[in-house]
Formats: structure tokens, C-alpha cells, sequence
């Protein structure tokens, strides 16, 4: 009993030493990943983590947003909206870029957060990506159910689901497409990590050559410059609405943090890295000005529909058999950046799992695999049960404050380790020029 309390006196001075401990690269390089017992097999090439962060971010986010941007917030300015948040997300890009270099372990956020600030920022960091992972995984399964509809000309976007009139509204609406398609990957992620990455290269060559159709046959039928400035000029709602619109359409770009999280399965990181996060950033930004442009020469932006709204508009000039084609196309690209995010979120909770502030066997790598098998069974169950009954509008509203948490502390580590941590810094990579001319202007 005294070594009871004993123990218990001094769970104050452990739990404050334990939330301040911070651990260096090399420890997290070393002695903290020999905790998963195998080691993540090295054999993604900087092609594949260009596939990858543009197949994370080429989802739904595009054929979600624009359209209600477009209309109520920005006007036909809405691909400057693109131009702005595409900016924003390569410069936080740079500061992921950075650590990954520096820091090449499978835990992104949670790690660079980690070794910089303490245990207690890593894990609140690491929880909120998490949250946001596991939530944004759902709505993009539930809305996987609605644009297969769309593909296959079913007007109701609910024809698939199950109601069941004893849950309350919101949550009544049982969608197993998507509960089938998160637990299918999820067998797809375990089996190997490579494996995954060429079925999401192949999917995301054809989710670029269906955004190059649209965006050639929308210029063919649309109206010109002429389009942008009528009936109230390029940007109805000032340059706040641009501003506004870029805040919204941020959303889209959500994913390129993935391919961070897949470090210890790259060969050559430090050049891999920087082409894979910026190369993918930059290649998605170019087709969402493009994909936001087009809307609005097909259109006039008081007149675009606010769902479905590139069907909407083929129909408009006569080609409603390319709707069902749009349906397809974004359901193609929905199993992508699905594929993808739940490729980073299984690395994410390996990591944590490491670290032991969730249950160690979480941390475990299959010798043969050479995957995180525990982890991404657990996350694929947990996304599969939300998405299961959540209505897509309640999931939505939970998901952005947690990415824009995780993405400030991350830039805020970033320059404390450059103004404390000089050491840090590696001349003889790449990336790291690039972020200093940024930081110095």
C-alpha cells in the first residue's frame, strides 16, 4: 500500500515529464521503429508518390464544391479561388516536405510534431488527423453510393440505401455500397503496400483522362471569355468572395499529407519526397483551375446548379449521356483518394501505436507483408461503421477544423525548429532552398 501512494505522488511529475518529452530523428529513425518489429518494405519511387498524392486529392472535392462556389460565393473568379487554396496548400506542402526529408518515419504530422514540441502536442496532433482521416474516409464512401447512382442513371442519389424509420434522421439511412467498398480496400491495403500504389496509379491515369475530357468538351460547347464576364463581371462578389471561395475550396486539396506518411517505403526519400509532395500538389492545382474554368464558360454562374453540377451543365448543351459519364468518372476517383487517405491514416496510428500512447499492438508490421495489418483493420472497421449510418452533410462539418488544426501546428514546428534547431536543416536537400527563399521573403 505506501508503493501504492508513493506511485500515485508522483503521477503529477511522470505524466508533465511524459507530455514535454520530445525525441530526436535519430531515436525516431532507430530505437522507437524497432517497436513494430519488421520493417515497412522500401519500394515506392518518386512516380508513385506523384500517383499517389494526386490520386489522394483528384476525390469528389471538385464536383462537391465548385459548382455552390461558384454560384454564391466567388462568381466566375472561382478558378482564381483554386489558384489562391492550391498556393496556400504548397506552401504548407513545403513544411511537410521539409520534415519528411529530415524526418523520413511513416507517422507525418504526429512525428514531426513529436520530436519538436513534446508528446502531448504529437498526440493531439496525431488525434486530430486521425478523426479527420476516419470521418473524411466516410463521407467520400457515402458519397461513392450517390455518384455510382448518377453513373448509372438513377435519379435518386438515396436508391441504395436502407432506411430504417426507428434512428433518428441523419443517421437512419444505411449505405452498405460504402460499407462494402472501405472493406474491400481495407483487405487491399493489407495484402501490400505496392500493390496498392499500382491499382491507384492505374485509377488515377484514368480519373486525369476523364478530366481532360470534360475540360475539352466543356471549352468546345462553352462561350468563350465572354461566359466570365456576364451578366456581373468576373468577380460578382469582390475580391472577398475570391478569398472566401478559396477558403472553401480548400477542402479539395486535402491528401497531399499522405504521401509524408509513406517515408519509410520510399526509395531515395530525400529526392522522392520533395517531387512527390510538390509534383502532386502542383499537377492538381493546374486541373482544378482548369475543371473550375470550364463550369463557367459552359454556364453563366447564376444559373449553375449547386448538385451535380458539371451533369447539370452537359446537359444543358445537349450531351446529358455525358452525366452518367460524370458520375462514373468521379466515382472512379473516389475510390482513389479513398484508397489513398486509408493508406495514411493505417501509418498514422502505427506510429502513434509506437510511441504507446494507444495500444502497442497497433504498431505491429506483418513480417510478410510488410504492412501495418493491425491498424488498417481497425481504422477500415471504424470507417466502415460511420459510414454505415452517417448522414454525408452531419460528417462534412466535423472535418475541416481538425485539418486546419493539424496543418497550423505543423508550420508553427516548422519555425521553431528554424529558429532553434538550426541543425536541422540539410543544405544538400533539395526542398529546403525552395522553403528559404519563401521564409526569408
Amino acid at each position: 500500500m505506501p508503493k501504492y501512494f508513493r506511485s500515485l505522488s508522483q503521477t503529477p511529475h511522470r505524466l508533465k515529464s511524459r507530455m514535454l518529452a520530445t525525441w530526436t530523428p535519430d531515436q525516431e529513425l532507430n530505437q522507437v521503429r524497432l517497436r513494430s518489429g519488421a520493417d515497412m518494405k522500401r519500394k515506392l519511387r518518386w512516380f508513385d508518390l506523384v500517383s499517389l498524392g494526386v490520386g489522394g486529392m483528384l476525390g469528389v472535392g471538385v464536383f462537391v464544391t465548385t459548382g455552390p462556389v461558384a454560384r454564391d460565393v466567388s462568381g466566375p473568379a472561382v478558378f482564381i479561388s483554386y489558384m489562391v487554396a492550391g498556393f496556400s496548400a504548397l506552401l504548407s506542402s513545403l513544411c511537410y516536405t521539409e520534415f519528411s526529408v529530415n524526418v523520413p518515419v511513416a507517422g507525418g504530422a504526429f512525428s514531426y510534431l513529436r520530436v519538436t514540441f513534446g508528446e502531448f502536442i504529437g498526440y493531439f496532433g496525431g488525434a486530430n488527423i486521425l478523426l479527420e482521416y476516419v470521418l473524411s474516409n466516410a463521407a467520400v464512401a457515402r458519397s461513392f453510393t450517390e455518384y455510382m447512382c448518377t453513373a448509372i442513371g438513377v435519379s435518386d442519389p438515396n436508391a441504395w440505401r436502407i432506411k430504417v424509420n426507428g434512428l433518428e434522421k441523419g443517421y437512419n439511412e444505411l449505405d452498405f455500397p460504402a460499407v462494402a467498398l472501405v472493406l474491400l480496400l481495407t483487405l487491399c491495403l493489407c495484402r501490400s503496400t505496392k500493390e496498392s500504389s499500382m491499382l491507384n496509379l492505374v485509377m488515377t491515369v484514368s480519373h486525369i483522362i476523364f478530366f481532360g475530357f470534360v475540360i475539352i468538351a466543356g471549352f468546345y460547347h462553352g462561350d468563350g471569355p465572354k461566359a466570365l464576364v456576364e451578366p456581373r463581371g468576373l468577380t460578382p462578389y469582390g475580391v472577398r468572395g475570391v478569398v472566401n471561395g478559396a477558403a472553401v475550396v480548400y477542402f479539395s486539396y486535402i491528401g497531399y499529407d499522405t504521401v509524408s506518411t509513406l517515408a519509410e517505403e520510399i526509395q531515395n526519400p530525400s529526392f522522392s519526397l520533395p517531387v512527390g509532395i510538390i509534383g502532386s500538389v502542383s499537377v492538381v492545382t493546374v486541373l482544378y483551375c482548369l475543371m473550375s474554368l470550364v463550369l463557367c464558360v459552359m454556364v453563366p454562374y447564376n444559373e449553375i446548379s449547386k448538385s451535380a453540377s458539371y451533369a447539370v451543365a452537359f446537359r444543358r448543351v445537349g450531351w446529358g449521356w455525358a452525366g452518367n459519364v460524370v458520375g462514373a468518372g468521379a466515382s472512379l476517383g473516389i475510390v482513389a483518394s479513398l484508397l489513398v487517405a486509408m493508406l495514411g491514416q493505417a501509418r498514422y496510428l502505427c506510429v502513434i501505436g509506437r510511441a504507446r500512447l494507444v495500444p502497442s499492438w497497433l504498431a505491429k508490421v506483418h513480417p510478410s507483408t510488410g504492412t501495418p495489418l493491425n491498424a488498417t483493420l481497425f481504422l477500415g472497421l471504424c470507417t466502415a461503421s460511420i459510414a454505415l449510418f452517417t448522414d454525408l452533410e452531419i460528417v462534412m462539418e466535423l472535418i475541416s477544423l481538425g485539418t486546419l488544426c493539424v496543418f497550423y501546428l505543423v508550420a508553427n514546428a516548422l519555425l521553431y525548429r528554424k529558429y532553434t534547431l538550426t541543425e536541422v536543416c540539410d543544405l544538400d536537400v533539395p526542398c529546403n532552398a525552395v522553403l528559404r527563399i519563401v521564409w526569408r521573403s
